[in-house]
């Protein structure tokens, strides 16, 4: 769903996310480790002592059903599982009933905790921004569609022995050159005027832009029409947290002229000083392109839609996406049962999480704001278990 950190994250890098009096804003917690296997599975509590409520098994229930046809095709990344072992209970799901979804986890599912299980989750959701299908007076930001022109190549100026990996992206100048592609600054100054499609004119240069960093969000039209859209590609340049950048120049954190270390906070800031806020978010290059969305709910890493208060985003390498997982957090309203259907840019290492809230006010309010830490276990088909059992 989303390239870009969520969110919370970035805040988290500007310090600008709540954390406890005292406690140093951190990143992400620290491992060396690069898969489960080298950061050790041991066996969790048993899931009766969990405290697994009913509503929550049975939103995890109903998510884990969307995510069994990946389960039984994907390969597991992290090495916990194969595919043949989520067959008895993706079996199961599909006529489990809602009302005793507690007892189907604890029928086919054992807890094990990656690591030490310490663990940290940051929020994310999707934004309703008001868009227009065509351009008009007060809606003049473009929602650009992936544009033509935009491709992979090596510049002349990398010799060949050099080009490992993916080439960068870019485009063709006047003679044929391949060179960086436009940045945010150039887009906004028309760069890709009647270049590259428009899917709708947003109406707040501002809410844009952070729809861009989340990377998927809906477009209300004046006329009552929703549009969902989804993360298409990026134009090649680096991102740039103003978070970031706003701490470094003193303009957030306590104290006066300074505001508050949220994404409320820096926003007002864009608000109320629109010249050098404007010149702030040009600071990232970064632009990203969209494209529409159909269904019901923005669509994961995993290739099914998120839900909110159910699906999270994790390190596919740690844990099995499809994943039941629970967390058990210093911020109470992120604990429970999870279905990890979804990755991010920032979302890496053992128990490193971004929790999904949704779309609206309330879900902006506790994604922008998430913080938590605590705990973290993941939910292994007892045949995965088991092997991982006996291998130790």
């Amino acid at each position: 769903m989303r390239s870009l950190p969520s969110l919370a994250f970035l805040l988290m890098l500007a310090g600008c996310a709540a954390v406890p009096s005292g406690v140093a804003p951190r990143a992400s917690l620290p491992t060396a480790a690069t898969s489960a296997a080298l950061a050790g599975v041991a066996r969790g509590p048993a899931l009766g002592a969990l405290g697994l409520t009913q509503a929550n098994a049975a939103a995890a229930l109903a998510s884990f059903r969307e995510s069994c046809p990946k389960l039984l095709a994907r390969e597991d990344a992290s090495g916990l599982s194969a595919p043949a072992d989520w067959r008895a209970s993706c079996a199961a799901a599909g006529r489990w009933p809602f009302a005793d979804a507690r007892s189907f986890f604890a029928t086919f599912f054992e807890p094990v905790r990656v690591g030490s299980g310490e663990a940290f989750a940051t929020g994310y959701y999707e934004p309703e921004i008001l868009a227009s299908r065509t351009r008009r007076p007060g809606f003049e930001v473009p929602v650009y569609a992936m544009p033509p022109d935009l491709e992979r190549d090596w510049p002349d100026s990398v010799p060949p022995a050099e080009r490992e990996g993916r080439p960068p992206l870019g485009r063709r100048d006047a003679s044929g050159a391949f060179v960086p592609y436009y940045s945010r600054a150039e887009i906004e100054d028309g760069a890709l005027a009647g270049r590259a499609p428009v899917i709708a004119w947003a109406a707040d240069p501002i809410e844009f832009f952070f729809l861009q960093i989340q990377g998927s969000g809906r477009l209300r039209t004046p006329e009552g029409e929703v549009i969902r859209i989804g993360y298409a590609g990026q134009n090649g340049r680096a991102y740039t947290s103003i978070g970031a950048l706003m701490r470094e120049r003193g303009l957030l954190g306590e104290g006066p002229g300074r505001y508050p270390g949220s994404m409320q906070g820096i926003m007002a800031y864009l608000r109320e000083n629109p010249a050098q806020g404007r010149a702030l978010m040009r600071e990232n290059e970064s632009w990203v392109f969209f494209r529409e969305l159909t269904g019901d709910g923005p669509i994961g890493a995993l290739g099914v839609p998120v839900r909110p208060r159910a699906s999270v985003a994790a390190d596919p390498r740690f844990v099995p996406l499809g994943a039941p997982v629970w967390l058990d957090l210093d911020r109470d309203e992120a604990d429970g049962l999870w279905i990890a259907q979804d990755t991010g840019g920032a979302i890496k290492g053992a128990n490193r999480f971004d929790t999904f809230w949704g779309a609206g006010e309330a879900a902006r309010a506790t994604a922008g704001t998430m913080s938590g830490r605590g705990e973290a276990l993941v939910l292994l088909p007892k045949p995965a278990a088991l092997r991982l059992e006996r291998g130790r």
